[in-house]
């Protein structure tokens, strides 16, 4: 069965605006927890370490939701299936406000952390109901919800939990979780499934796709490199700033991280340029951002004001080229198979999730040997890879019509930006 088929069309700007608030709710539940990790060591007499398990139980279970749940969008209708999804959200973030003791919490974490997939799932729903030459930047505004909700998540559960205590944004995060599943219960267009195939094929699916589609290889490419040079940053920037060259405390990270902020407003418009331009050019000079920002990063090694406006203009120039280049790898991906949208996801985000852990990985060695400008080398080694990658890369499907995807189609962009596109916790207050 091939082609999406879908009861109901467009999509009116009160359904774009509640999808990308429940993409904003659905990232901003794997990261509100960071923030009342410590108001759950002290309210449970936990030690650190075992409170902090909650932010982990969470991160392991998005990690195998996306493998085991995400497919399903190509099987299921979507109205029934985030529908259930953002229920089980709901209950479970409510049982871990009502948790007695720490192992009912970490266990309702978990709960949570796999069925919090809604982002995931909205991408390839919402590029099936969009006109054309409207998908990039309705999916690049969709993506634009998901980092606010990466970025006020921390803000929302660390001021409330003060306020309430470390149940609070449990509870709340909750009840807003069961009523957009009750608001979207009568939104949503009704939709058919793509796919017949068994539960276990549609398992193995994304690694067949990733061997035979090479537009699907070149994607996650480019996306592993730049995220891993993503993660290598922000893994490593809490050693500098909190070192001898700035002697900065911790919060200067968190601070600095909000400059991200900027990339809620580039994406729509990066969506648009791939609507207009096609994926591989937004993907060009995403890539080339990435490397420049090599070079203005490696400027703020030194310390002082000067270094904090290098570290700033650089991470700022990072995101950006690293949020709008999602937008033109999932363009390019969404292509492919317009029948397989969410096992091409599937595989797209695993690489995105390795490429971001590798990342920090090396980062941090290098870091220890050769300190931030190791770091700073290693982004332009990425970022260079990737170019490379790119230039010898056969365009046609892309550059036979802007936004094409060589059938003479446009290309349909999409979010699935890594939700939690950032380094891992402990590092920069940012986690993968």
């Amino acid at each position: 069965m091939t082609g999406a088929v879908h009861r109901g069309s467009g999509m009116s700007r009160r359904l774009l605006l509640l999808l990308t608030l429940t993409c904003a709710v659905g990232v901003g539940t794997v990261y509100f927890p960071q923030a009342v990790s410590p108001l759950v060591v002290t309210a449970l007499h936990a030690s650190p370490g075992s409170a902090s398990l909650v932010v982990t139980a969470i991160q392991i279970g998005y990690t195998a939701g996306i493998f085991l749940l995400v497919p399903l969008g190509d099987r299921l209708p979507h109205r029934p299936f985030l529908v259930t999804l953002l229920a089980l959200t709901g209950a479970g973030l409510l049982a871990a406000g009502c948790a007695p003791g720490l192992a009912p919490l970490l266990a309702a974490a978990a709960v949570v952390g796999v069925t919090t997939v809604a982002a995931q799932v909205i991408g390839p729903l919402a590029a099936g109901l969009v006109a054309a030459d409207r998908r990039g930047a309705v999916l690049g505004t969709l993506l634009s919800g998901s980092t606010g909700g990466m970025l006020l998540a921390r803000t929302f559960g660390g001021t409330l939990g003060e306020w309430l205590g470390w149940r609070a944004p449990y509870l709340a995060a909750g009840a807003v979780a069961l009523l957009l599943a009750a608001v979207l219960a009568r939104t949503l267009p009704v939709t058919t499934a793509t796919s017949r195939r068994p539960y276990p094929a549609l398992l193995a699916e994304p690694l067949r796709l990733l061997r035979t589609e090479p537009e699907l290889r070149r994607s996650c490419l480019y996306q592993a490199a730049v995220f891993g040079a993503f993660s290598a940053v922000w893994t490593c920037l809490a050693l500098l700033l909190t070192g001898p060259a700035y002697g900065l405390g911790a919060h200067a990270v968190g601070m600095l991280a909000l400059v991200g902020a900027v990339t809620m407003l580039c994406t729509p418009y990066a969506g648009r340029l791939v609507d207009r331009r096609g994926a591989d050019r937004v993907n060009l000079c995403c890539l080339l951002g990435v490397l420049v920002s090599a070079a203005v990063l490696a400027a703020g090694a030194g310390g002082g004001a000067a270094g904090l406006a290098a570290l700033a203009g650089g991470t700022l120039l990072l995101d950006v080229s690293m949020q709008s280049g999602t937008v033109a790898n999932l363009a390019r991906v969404y292509a492919v198979r317009p029948d397989a949208r969410s096992r091409l996801n599937t595989a797209y985000m695993t690489c995105a999730y390795l490429g971001g852990s590798g990342g920090s990985w090396l980062g941090v060695r290098i870091y220890g040997r050769a300190g931030w400008q190791g770091v700073c080398a290693l982004v332009a080694l990425l970022a260079v890879i990737a170019l490379a990658r790119h230039l010898v890369a056969p365009h046609g499907r892309d550059a036979r019509q802007a936004g094409g995807d060589g059938r003479g189609a446009p290309v349909p962009a999409g979010i699935g930006g890594p939700p939690t596109a950032a380094p891992p916790v402990g590092s920069a207050g940012r986690t993968v």
